[in-house]
């Protein structure tokens, strides 16, 4: 309860500060450290919870946009305990945070971790929309774990390249699955090159809101198992991860023979070639759409200028170099020439089970794959 007590202290501390108001810290405290003495835990404020997942964003070493950290919209479902009821809330979540295109950074929280160490909901879904993976090498091999699970509660895809996966949720020893509608809870975009008509004959499509669901999030001491959260795309994240990595569709030697280029040998330098045309059909794509998507070089400019405002502020930005530069060109932007201090802050985001690395909300896991 010590360390509970202190880590809440920290936190409150941390934000009356920030919000200009120090000496209200005091009285909170109090209140917290008589709530930890008679219950062994506490409960945060709607505000303490979303300052809190706020700066769970902000700390997150490993993300490139973290600029927008203060926009993120906080959804409280910590009244939720039933499977049912936390799907309907993830696919408000997800019908929310896509809009009219222009997306919405969001994060739905659920009840807290119990003092048994228990989360009384969690998902088994790396994000709320993800494709399936199978056996004959069609889909996403990101998912076949995922896939068999759905497989054992009954679920049967179609055996394609973008099936969606139904969410499942473990409610206390049980797994409920629930299927996503395609047409009200996920908003996807056909893949076309803003010049190559044939390049439509990859087939390649992608959703729009990366919502990543397997993570944990810490505010204060208190962890929330089911916490799902959302940025925007960026381009490489797509086309130059999703798309290209030989461990997941692998389409970039098909993308270089679509568009006619010498993939003989290497030095040719066709897989650059074809990596810029991936990213170029992603972007064009999504933008044509009207949906929110984000160019590495941009997503770069707009790191630079959070790291200004957090200097000017006076609080030190630390980061995770190996992830915050892009996949592509990474010598082009100024990331690449700069070195950041990899100090993990709290609150901040977790793998589950593995307290011990962070991880931006808008970066997939197990994947070096920018928001």
């Amino acid at each position: 309860m010590r360390r509970l007590q202190q880590e809440a202290e920290a936190f409150i501390h941390q934000m009356y500060r920030e919000k200009g108001k120090p000496e209200a810290a005091g009285g909170r405290i109090r209140e917290i450290a008589k709530e930890i003495q008679a219950t062994g835990t506490y409960t945060h404020t709607y505000e303490e919870l979303s300052y809190g997942a706020k700066l769970a964003w902000r700390n997150s070493n490993k993300c490139i946009g973290r600029l927008f950290w203060e926009n993120l919209h906080v959804i409280d479902a910590r009244h939720i305990h039933s499977a049912e009821k936390a799907a309907e809330a993830a696919r408000e979540h997800l019908r929310f945070a896509a809009g009219d295109g222009k997306i919405r950074p969001t994060v739905t929280v659920f009840p807290q971790r119990n003092l048994d160490g228990e989360d009384p909901l969690f998902f088994h879904n790396h994000q709320l929309i993800r494709y399936a993976g199978y056996e004959t090498g069609r889909g996403d091999p990101h998912s076949l774990e995922t896939t068999h699970l759905a497989e054992s509660l009954g679920w049967k895809g179609r055996g394609g390249d973008f099936d969606l996966l139904p969410l499942l949720i473990q409610e206390g020893e049980d797994i409920h699955m629930f299927p996503l509608d395609q047409k009200q809870d996920v908003q996807e975009i056909d893949i076309v090159h803003p010049e190559e008509e044939k390049f439509k004959e990859l087939g390649l499509k992608w959703y729009t809101v990366p919502a990543i669901s397997d993570m944990e999030m810490n505010i204060g001491g208190i962890t929330y198992g089911a916490a799902p959260f959302n940025g925007w795309y960026m381009g490489t994240e797509i086309a130059a991860r999703n798309f290209a990595d030989s461990f997941r569709y692998d389409r970039l030697k098909e993308t270089a023979e679509i568009l006619d280029m010498n993939t003989s040998k290497i030095s040719t330098l066709w897989k650059d070639r074809a990596l810029v045309e991936l990213n170029r059909a992603v972007l064009y794509s999504f933008q044509e759409a009207g949906a929110g998507i984000v160019d590495h070089h941009t997503a770069s400019e707009q790191f630079r200028l959070f790291c200004g405002k957090e200097n000017q502020l006076g609080r030190k930005v630390t980061g995770d170099w190996t992830w915050l530069i892009p996949p592509v060109s990474p010598a082009s932007v100024h990331i690449f020439h700069e070195a950041y201090d990899n100090t993990v802050n709290t609150p901040n985001f977790f793998y589950r089970n593995n307290t011990s690395e962070n991880k931006c909300p808008f970066i997939k896991s197990k994947d070096k794959s920018l928001f």
